[in-house]
Protein backbone atom coordinates (compact mmCIF):
# COMPACT_ATOMS: atom_id res chain seq x y z
CA UNK A 1 0.00 0.00 0.00
CA UNK A 2 1.02 3.61 -0.55
CA UNK A 3 3.00 5.02 2.39
CA UNK A 4 1.27 8.41 1.94
CA UNK A 5 -2.23 6.98 2.42
CA UNK A 6 -2.63 8.84 5.73
CA UNK A 7 -1.28 12.22 4.60
CA UNK A 8 -4.73 13.80 4.13
CA UNK A 9 -6.10 12.59 7.46
CA UNK A 10 -6.95 15.29 10.01
CA UNK A 11 -8.51 13.34 12.90
CA UNK A 12 -6.18 11.06 14.84
CA UNK A 13 -7.51 8.48 17.27
CA UNK A 14 -5.04 6.84 19.61
CA UNK A 15 -6.25 3.66 21.29
CA UNK A 16 -4.55 2.00 24.24
CA UNK A 17 -5.69 -1.63 24.43
CA UNK A 18 -5.86 -3.82 27.51
CA UNK A 19 -7.59 -7.12 28.15
CA UNK A 20 -10.87 -5.60 29.36
CA UNK A 21 -10.81 -1.99 28.18
CA UNK A 22 -9.75 0.36 25.41
CA UNK A 23 -8.82 3.97 26.18
CA UNK A 24 -9.54 6.28 23.24
CA UNK A 25 -8.02 9.71 22.67
CA UNK A 26 -9.08 11.94 19.73
CA UNK A 27 -7.07 14.91 18.50
CA UNK A 28 -7.89 17.22 15.55
CA UNK A 29 -4.89 18.43 13.56
CA UNK A 30 -6.16 21.99 13.16
CA UNK A 31 -6.80 22.44 16.90
CA UNK A 32 -4.40 19.98 18.59
CA UNK A 33 -4.70 21.76 21.92
CA UNK A 34 -8.30 20.54 22.13
CA UNK A 35 -8.97 16.86 22.56
CA UNK A 36 -11.51 14.40 23.87
CA UNK A 37 -11.04 10.97 25.42
CA UNK A 38 -13.09 8.15 26.87
CA UNK A 39 -12.85 4.51 27.94
CA UNK A 40 -14.87 1.65 26.43
CA UNK A 41 -15.18 -2.09 26.90
CA UNK A 42 -12.88 -4.19 24.74
CA UNK A 43 -15.73 -5.99 22.96
CA UNK A 44 -18.07 -5.49 20.01
CA UNK A 45 -20.59 -3.54 22.08
CA UNK A 46 -17.83 -1.26 23.32
CA UNK A 47 -16.61 -0.63 19.77
CA UNK A 48 -20.12 0.31 18.66
CA UNK A 49 -20.39 2.69 21.61
CA UNK A 50 -17.06 4.23 20.59
CA UNK A 51 -18.38 4.81 17.06
CA UNK A 52 -21.54 6.50 18.36
CA UNK A 53 -19.39 8.64 20.68
CA UNK A 54 -17.17 9.73 17.77
CA UNK A 55 -20.23 10.66 15.69
CA UNK A 56 -21.76 12.54 18.63
CA UNK A 57 -18.54 14.56 18.97
CA UNK A 58 -18.78 15.51 15.27
CA UNK A 59 -15.66 13.61 14.28
CA UNK A 60 -15.28 13.40 10.50
CA UNK A 61 -15.01 9.62 10.13
CA UNK A 62 -13.80 9.82 6.52
CA UNK A 63 -10.78 11.81 7.71
CA UNK A 64 -10.01 9.58 10.70
CA UNK A 65 -6.85 7.63 11.28
CA UNK A 66 -6.81 5.07 14.09
CA UNK A 67 -3.52 4.04 15.68
CA UNK A 68 -2.64 1.51 18.37
CA UNK A 69 0.24 -0.61 19.66
CA UNK A 70 0.90 -4.29 19.05
CA UNK A 71 -0.90 -6.04 21.93
CA UNK A 72 -1.07 -9.67 20.85
CA UNK A 73 -4.56 -11.16 20.96
CA UNK A 74 -6.10 -8.28 22.96
CA UNK A 75 -6.42 -6.09 19.88
CA UNK A 76 -7.43 -8.75 17.37
CA UNK A 77 -11.20 -8.23 17.69
CA UNK A 78 -10.79 -4.45 17.35
CA UNK A 79 -8.66 -4.87 14.21
CA UNK A 80 -11.35 -6.93 12.52
CA UNK A 81 -14.10 -4.53 13.64
CA UNK A 82 -12.23 -1.54 12.20
CA UNK A 83 -11.55 -3.44 8.98
CA UNK A 84 -15.20 -4.47 8.58
CA UNK A 85 -16.31 -0.85 9.03
CA UNK A 86 -13.83 0.36 6.40
CA UNK A 87 -11.68 2.40 8.80
CA UNK A 88 -8.01 2.90 8.03
CA UNK A 89 -5.64 2.24 10.90
CA UNK A 90 -2.04 1.42 11.73
CA UNK A 91 -0.57 -0.86 14.38
CA UNK A 92 2.91 0.06 15.60
CA UNK A 93 5.43 -1.60 17.96
CA UNK A 94 5.24 -0.12 21.45
CA UNK A 95 8.99 0.59 21.47
CA UNK A 96 8.65 2.58 18.23
CA UNK A 97 6.03 4.87 19.76
CA UNK A 98 7.93 5.24 23.01
CA UNK A 99 11.21 6.17 21.33
CA UNK A 100 9.52 8.69 19.02
CA UNK A 101 8.09 10.58 22.00
CA UNK A 102 11.39 10.90 23.87
CA UNK A 103 11.44 11.41 27.63
CA UNK A 104 7.90 11.99 28.91
CA UNK A 105 6.32 12.06 32.33
CA UNK A 106 3.32 10.12 33.50
CA UNK A 107 2.13 6.61 32.78
CA UNK A 108 -1.45 5.38 32.60
CA UNK A 109 -3.82 4.12 29.91
CA UNK A 110 -5.26 7.57 29.15
CA UNK A 111 -1.81 9.11 28.85
CA UNK A 112 -0.71 6.22 26.60
CA UNK A 113 -3.72 6.73 24.32
CA UNK A 114 -2.86 10.43 24.11
CA UNK A 115 0.73 9.65 23.13
CA UNK A 116 -0.42 7.20 20.48
CA UNK A 117 -2.73 9.81 18.96
CA UNK A 118 0.07 12.39 18.84
CA UNK A 119 2.44 9.80 17.41
CA UNK A 120 -0.04 9.12 14.59
CA UNK A 121 -0.49 12.81 13.87
CA UNK A 122 3.23 13.65 13.76
CA UNK A 123 4.21 10.53 11.76
CA UNK A 124 1.25 10.20 9.39
CA UNK A 125 3.36 10.68 6.26
CA UNK A 126 5.45 7.56 6.83
CA UNK A 127 2.97 5.23 8.55
CA UNK A 128 1.48 2.28 6.66
CA UNK A 129 -2.06 0.93 6.98
CA UNK A 130 -2.29 -2.31 8.88
CA UNK A 131 -3.27 -5.43 6.98
CA UNK A 132 -5.65 -7.63 8.96
CA UNK A 133 -4.20 -11.14 9.34
CA UNK A 134 -5.67 -13.87 7.16
CA UNK A 135 -7.84 -16.48 8.88
CA UNK A 136 -5.07 -19.08 8.64
CA UNK A 137 -2.71 -16.85 10.63
CA UNK A 138 -5.32 -16.31 13.32
CA UNK A 139 -5.84 -20.08 13.52
CA UNK A 140 -2.09 -20.63 13.88
CA UNK A 141 -1.95 -17.93 16.56
CA UNK A 142 -4.68 -19.64 18.59
CA UNK A 143 -2.98 -23.03 18.29
CA UNK A 144 0.37 -21.57 19.35
CA UNK A 145 -1.23 -19.89 22.35
CA UNK A 146 -2.90 -23.14 23.40
CA UNK A 147 0.34 -25.05 22.83
CA UNK A 148 2.20 -22.63 25.12
CA UNK A 149 -0.41 -23.24 27.83
CA UNK A 150 -0.03 -27.02 27.54
CA UNK A 151 3.76 -26.78 27.58
CA UNK A 152 3.59 -24.73 30.76
CA UNK A 153 1.34 -27.31 32.43
CA UNK A 154 3.61 -30.13 31.25
CA UNK A 155 6.68 -28.35 32.64
CA UNK A 156 4.93 -28.03 35.99
CA UNK A 157 4.23 -31.77 36.06
CA UNK A 158 7.82 -32.56 35.06
CA UNK A 159 9.14 -30.42 37.90
CA UNK A 160 6.78 -31.96 40.45
CA UNK A 161 7.59 -35.51 39.29
CA UNK A 162 11.12 -35.27 40.70
CA UNK A 163 9.95 -34.28 44.17
CA UNK A 164 7.21 -36.95 44.21
CA UNK A 165 9.73 -39.59 43.21
CA UNK A 166 11.71 -38.65 46.33
CA UNK A 167 8.54 -38.84 48.45
CA UNK A 168 7.82 -42.25 47.00
CA UNK A 169 10.99 -43.69 48.51
CA UNK A 170 9.49 -43.01 51.93
CA UNK A 171 5.73 -43.27 51.40
CA UNK A 172 5.76 -46.15 48.87
CA UNK A 173 2.83 -44.43 47.12
CA UNK A 174 3.74 -45.19 43.53
CA UNK A 175 0.29 -44.33 42.09
CA UNK A 176 1.05 -40.58 42.47
CA UNK A 177 4.10 -40.70 40.22
CA UNK A 178 2.30 -43.03 37.82
CA UNK A 179 -0.58 -40.58 37.54
CA UNK A 180 1.82 -37.68 36.93
CA UNK A 181 3.65 -39.65 34.24
CA UNK A 182 0.32 -40.44 32.59
CA UNK A 183 -0.60 -36.74 32.61
CA UNK A 184 2.78 -35.87 31.08
CA UNK A 185 2.28 -38.41 28.29
CA UNK A 186 -1.22 -37.16 27.55
CA UNK A 187 0.03 -33.58 27.38
CA UNK A 188 2.89 -34.65 25.10
CA UNK A 189 0.42 -36.33 22.75
CA UNK A 190 -1.84 -33.26 22.71
CA UNK A 191 1.11 -30.96 22.00
CA UNK A 192 2.22 -33.23 19.13
CA UNK A 193 -1.30 -33.13 17.71
CA UNK A 194 -1.40 -29.33 17.88
CA UNK A 195 1.90 -29.13 16.00
CA UNK A 196 0.51 -31.42 13.31
CA UNK A 197 -2.51 -29.12 12.95
CA UNK A 198 -0.21 -26.09 12.65
CA UNK A 199 1.73 -27.82 9.86
CA UNK A 200 -1.52 -28.73 8.08
CA UNK A 201 -2.70 -25.11 8.14
CA UNK A 202 0.65 -23.82 6.88
CA UNK A 203 0.72 -26.40 4.08
CA UNK A 204 -2.83 -25.49 3.04
CA UNK A 205 -1.78 -21.91 2.20
CA UNK A 206 0.73 -21.56 -0.64
CA UNK A 207 2.20 -18.24 0.55
CA UNK A 208 2.53 -19.41 4.14
CA UNK A 209 4.15 -22.67 3.04
CA UNK A 210 6.71 -20.89 0.84
CA UNK A 211 7.81 -18.54 3.60
CA UNK A 212 7.75 -21.32 6.19
CA UNK A 213 10.02 -23.46 4.02
CA UNK A 214 12.37 -20.51 3.53
CA UNK A 215 12.43 -19.70 7.24
CA UNK A 216 13.14 -23.29 8.28
CA UNK A 217 16.00 -23.51 5.78
CA UNK A 218 17.94 -21.55 8.40
CA UNK A 219 19.61 -23.91 10.88
CA UNK A 220 18.14 -23.24 14.34
CA UNK A 221 14.71 -22.24 13.04
CA UNK A 222 12.13 -24.99 13.42
CA UNK A 223 8.36 -25.22 13.21
CA UNK A 224 7.51 -23.19 16.32
CA UNK A 225 9.90 -20.30 15.67
CA UNK A 226 8.79 -20.16 12.04
CA UNK A 227 5.09 -20.27 12.98
CA UNK A 228 5.54 -17.49 15.54
CA UNK A 229 7.38 -15.39 12.96
CA UNK A 230 4.63 -15.94 10.40
CA UNK A 231 2.04 -14.76 12.92
CA UNK A 232 3.93 -11.82 14.42
CA UNK A 233 5.04 -10.48 11.01
CA UNK A 234 1.69 -11.10 9.30
CA UNK A 235 3.50 -13.45 6.93
CA UNK A 236 6.49 -11.10 6.66
CA UNK A 237 4.51 -8.02 5.63
CA UNK A 238 4.54 -5.98 8.87
CA UNK A 239 8.31 -5.49 9.16
CA UNK A 240 10.58 -4.16 6.43
CA UNK A 241 13.74 -5.94 7.53
CA UNK A 242 15.34 -8.20 10.11
CA UNK A 243 16.68 -5.31 12.13
CA UNK A 244 13.17 -4.01 12.83
CA UNK A 245 11.99 -7.46 13.85
CA UNK A 246 15.05 -8.00 16.05
CA UNK A 247 14.19 -4.79 17.89
CA UNK A 248 10.57 -5.92 18.24
CA UNK A 249 11.80 -9.25 19.66
CA UNK A 250 14.10 -7.60 22.19
CA UNK A 251 17.36 -8.97 20.79
CA UNK A 252 18.64 -5.82 19.06
CA UNK A 253 19.84 -3.21 21.58
CA UNK A 254 19.30 0.47 20.85
CA UNK A 255 21.43 3.37 21.96
CA UNK A 256 20.31 5.57 24.87
CA UNK A 257 21.63 9.11 24.44
CA UNK A 258 20.56 12.65 25.18
CA UNK A 259 22.79 15.70 24.78
CA UNK A 260 26.16 14.88 26.33
CA UNK A 261 24.83 11.72 27.96
CA UNK A 262 25.43 8.45 26.21
CA UNK A 263 24.16 5.38 28.02
CA UNK A 264 24.81 1.72 27.45
CA UNK A 265 22.94 0.17 24.52
CA UNK A 266 20.02 -1.88 25.79
CA UNK A 267 16.97 -3.78 24.69
CA UNK A 268 13.47 -2.63 25.52
CA UNK A 269 11.23 -4.11 28.22
CA UNK A 270 8.38 -3.59 25.74
CA UNK A 271 9.75 -6.29 23.43
CA UNK A 272 8.04 -9.59 22.62
CA UNK A 273 9.57 -11.69 25.39
CA UNK A 274 8.10 -14.95 24.09
CA UNK A 275 9.76 -14.44 20.72
CA UNK A 276 13.03 -13.52 22.42
CA UNK A 277 12.98 -16.80 24.37
CA UNK A 278 12.21 -18.84 21.27
CA UNK A 279 15.02 -17.21 19.31
CA UNK A 280 17.44 -17.87 22.17
CA UNK A 281 16.48 -21.56 22.06
CA UNK A 282 17.05 -21.55 18.31
CA UNK A 283 20.42 -19.82 18.75
CA UNK A 284 21.54 -22.43 21.28
CA UNK A 285 20.67 -25.12 18.76
CA UNK A 286 22.32 -23.27 15.88
CA UNK A 287 25.61 -22.86 17.73
CA UNK A 288 25.83 -26.65 17.92
CA UNK A 289 24.60 -27.68 14.47
CA UNK A 290 25.64 -24.77 12.24
CA UNK A 291 29.46 -24.94 11.70
CA UNK A 292 29.68 -21.25 10.87
CA UNK A 293 27.79 -20.14 13.97
CA UNK A 294 29.65 -22.69 16.09
CA UNK A 295 32.96 -21.07 15.11
CA UNK A 296 31.47 -17.63 15.73
CA UNK A 297 30.28 -18.67 19.20
CA UNK A 298 33.64 -20.18 20.17
CA UNK A 299 35.56 -17.14 18.87
CA UNK A 300 33.41 -14.70 20.84
CA UNK A 301 33.66 -16.81 23.99
CA UNK A 302 37.46 -16.90 23.63
CA UNK A 303 37.32 -13.10 23.45
CA UNK A 304 35.66 -13.07 26.87
CA UNK A 305 32.06 -12.46 25.80
CA UNK A 306 29.39 -13.88 28.11
CA UNK A 307 27.33 -16.82 26.86
CA UNK A 308 24.03 -14.92 26.80
CA UNK A 309 25.56 -11.97 24.95
CA UNK A 310 26.79 -14.26 22.19
CA UNK A 311 23.47 -16.12 22.06
CA UNK A 312 21.66 -12.80 21.60
CA UNK A 313 24.02 -11.93 18.75
CA UNK A 314 23.33 -15.33 17.14
CA UNK A 315 19.59 -14.74 17.58
CA UNK A 316 19.97 -11.55 15.54
CA UNK A 317 21.84 -13.49 12.87
CA UNK A 318 19.00 -16.03 12.68
CA UNK A 319 16.41 -13.28 12.24
CA UNK A 320 18.46 -11.56 9.54
CA UNK A 321 19.01 -14.87 7.74
CA UNK A 322 15.27 -15.63 7.76
CA UNK A 323 14.34 -12.19 6.43
CA UNK A 324 17.07 -12.37 3.79
CA UNK A 325 15.82 -15.77 2.62
CA UNK A 326 12.20 -14.62 2.48
CA UNK A 327 13.03 -11.41 0.60
CA UNK A 328 15.31 -13.24 -1.88
CA UNK A 329 12.83 -16.11 -2.13
CA UNK A 330 15.69 -18.59 -1.91
CA UNK A 331 16.60 -21.04 0.83
CA UNK A 332 19.46 -20.01 3.08
CA UNK A 333 22.80 -21.72 2.47
CA UNK A 334 25.67 -21.24 4.93
CA UNK A 335 29.21 -20.62 3.76
CA UNK A 336 30.19 -23.93 5.33
CA UNK A 337 27.59 -25.72 3.16
CA UNK A 338 29.00 -24.09 0.03
CA UNK A 339 32.49 -25.05 1.06
CA UNK A 340 31.40 -28.64 1.67
CA UNK A 341 29.70 -28.81 -1.73
CA UNK A 342 32.83 -27.56 -3.51
CA UNK A 343 34.99 -30.13 -1.75
CA UNK A 344 32.50 -32.84 -2.63
CA UNK A 345 32.67 -31.93 -6.35
CA UNK A 346 36.48 -31.81 -6.35
CA UNK A 347 36.82 -35.18 -4.67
Amino acid sequence: MNMSKFTKKQWFIGIDISKEWIDVHVVYEKTPEKFTEKQFKNNLQGFDEMLNWLIKNKTNLSECMFCMEHTGTYGLMLFYWLNQHGFEFCVEPAIQIKRSMGLVRGKNDQVDARRIAWYAMTNKIRLKPFEVPATHLVQIKQLLTYRDQLVKVKTGFLNSLKSHQQYQQITRLDFVTQDIQQQIQQLTDRIDELEKQIIQIINSDEDLKKNHDLATSVIGVGLIISAFMLVTTNNFTSFENGRQYASYSGIAPFEVSSGFYRGKAQVSHLANKRMKTLLANGANSARIWDPELKMYYERKRDQGKEHQVVITAISCKLVNRVFASVHRKTAFVTLSKNYAKKNLVIS
